[in-house]
């Protein structure tokens, strides 16, 4: 199958599903907290790489692996995407690997 982390056309960047690994580790918190703390901080990396930031972020879709996590995930997206407002949907579905609680996939648009 074809994978780019992030692909650009034009003002759009649009970010594949990122999940809670510290990628210079390739380590997985088992906390789904300190899961999307890395997808988030991965996030801004790739955003920041492709001439982007995370407040050109106009999509997200949060797909998390169980409704139990919601609670523990909530205030940590809370804390970078509340100011930003993008459109946004949560997903509950099985991930790729048991360990993932978390992945995030967001389109930003540099306006």
């Amino acid at each position: 199958m074809g994978y780019s982390r992030a692909v650009v056309k034009g003002n759009w960047c649009f970010l594949s599903g990122v999940t809670g690994y510290d990628y210079a580790t390739m380590t997985i918190p088992d906390d789904a907290a300190a899961q999307a703390r890395n997808c988030l901080a991965t996030i801004a990396d790739v955003l920041r790489q492709a001439g982007f930031d995370m407040g050109d972020i106009v999509r997200v879709q949060y797909t998390v692996t169980d409704r139990a996590v919601v609670p523990d995930v909530a205030p940590v997206l809370g804390k970078v995407m509340a100011d930003i407002r993008p459109a946004a949907t949560m997903v509950i579905a099985g991930l790729i690997r048991d360990e993932m609680k978390i992945e995030v996939e967001v389109t930003a648009l540099k306006e």
